[in-house]
């Protein structure tokens, strides 16, 4: 049977990247072509421009004629070479979008996927309450700040000059204490204390009795 339909042929398909290959190595090839006709052209132009009309140069014309027919078959195959290689090129760049718009498609499909897994257990509900329950501890806490920072009737409005003139009193009422002689080693603010209850006598007079009590035993 394989010897009368023959086998399936196992060799991986050629790929645009390989067809566009060949095309160009055939372009190549046919640049080849088209330089060896020129260089003829060339020859047979030398040989016209030194000869006289007559057979001898219609002959050598006619020759010239073929290989221009010949150019120009090679530029018209190039040509359609190159119109083939080009459409090839767009496919293959348009296979290649494809590629990665089907990438990016499965990327975010994924991605999708994920974000929808990772949102579904997060409870908006929760997290507003929680954001409520800040907001009242922030608040409590901005209360608590104010009640023991409260200023205690201190004034306020006290400058310099008042300052001067109360220090410029205080020296004075200093001062007179000392010509008048009054609470000397004492401030003012003490003279008039009262000595403490547990105190039965001044420690002078404690002092003379002692001693009479020490003589009279004597």
């Amino acid at each position: 049977m394989n010897r009368l339909f023959g086998t399936k042929s196992q060799a991986p398909k050629a790929t645009l990247n390989d067809a566009i290959g060949n095309l160009d190595t055939r372009v190549e090839a046919i640049d080849v072509k088209l330089a060896k006709t020129n260089a003829e052209l060339q020859g047979y132009q030398q040989k016209l421009s030194k000869m006289r009309d007559g057979p001898g140069k219609q002959a050598i014309k006619q020759k010239a004629l073929k290989i221009l027919q010949r150019k120009k078959q090679y530029e018209s195959q190039k040509d359609q070479l190159l119109q083939q290689s080009w459409n090839m090129e767009q496919a293959n760049m348009m296979q290649d979008n494809l590629k990665n718009v089907m990438t990016t498609v499965d990327t975010l499909k994924t991605t999708n996927k994920t974000l929808k897994q990772q949102y579904g257990k997060i409870d908006v509900d929760k997290i507003e309450k929680m954001q409520d329950e800040m907001a009242d501890l922030m608040e409590i806490g901005n209360e608590i700040n104010e009640s023991i920072s409260r200023a205690y009737d201190v004034p306020e409005d006290v400058d310099e000059a008042e300052l001067d003139a109360e220090l410029e009193a205080l020296g004075e009422d200093m001062m007179f204490e000392q010509e008048q002689g009054v609470g000397e080693g004492m401030p003012s603010f003490l003279q008039d204390e009262v000595p403490p209850t547990f105190v039965d006598e001044p420690p002078e007079q404690n002092k003379d009795k002692v001693k009479e009590a020490a003589g009279g035993v004597g």
